[in-house]
């Protein structure tokens, strides 16, 4: 994963570079979360990954399902990652632009995964307590996952903060085990 990263980092730096230059964030967010997904479709990966079809079979294909999502930067962005065997890392290239982009307005992405249900008080607050403590704008992703039996756990970036029964569970057992 480390190093699908470190190859994709480039890619996402360039792209973002040119989004900036032309005032084209948006545009490019949407147009790279929508090729993630499609490169992301196990059956799409199939075919790109088939050797016995060309470049061009590739990129026709592939352009078929996009239809008028790209314009010209984006088909030429699409010929460079087949064309250099990259393509499965569009995920990892849209995330990493998504990064920057937060990076630029100054707004974090937040996962917040509740074992029930939050009402708009419960993650306002929650938002509010993170804004304190980054210093920077949230923009929360709200989840429900019932394993976790009781509590939150927050993902920003490379930092978790883990309050649910699970992980108390979890840690109370590794503790227990040495």
């Amino acid at each position: 994963m480390a190093e699908e990263i470190t190859v994709a980092r480039p890619y996402a730096e360039a792209v973002y570079q040119l989004a900036t230059t032309n005032e084209t964030l948006d545009k490019w967010s949407d147009v790279l979360g929508f090729v993630a997904t499609v490169a992301a479709d196990p059956q799409m990966d199939k075919i790109i990954g088939n050797p016995k079809l060309t470049l061009v079979e590739q990129e026709k294909t592939f352009f078929s399902v996009c239809e008028n999502r790209l314009d010209e930067q984006g088909k030429n962005l699409m010929h460079l990652l087949l064309e250099n065997r990259r393509f499965h890392l569009l995920p990892a290239i849209s995330g990493l632009f998504e990064e920057l982009r937060a990076a630029h307005t100054g707004t974090l992405e937040a996962e917040i995964t509740s074992a029930f249900p939050l009402n708009e008080t419960e993650i306002k607050e929650l938002v509010e307590r993170l804004k304190t403590k980054f210093n920077r704008q949230v923009q929360p992703t709200v989840k429900v996952d019932p394993e976790l039996i009781g509590g939150v756990r927050i993902e920003i970036g490379d930092v978790v903060f883990d309050a649910s029964v699970r992980g108390h569970l979890q840690k109370m057992a590794f503790t227990l085990k040495r």
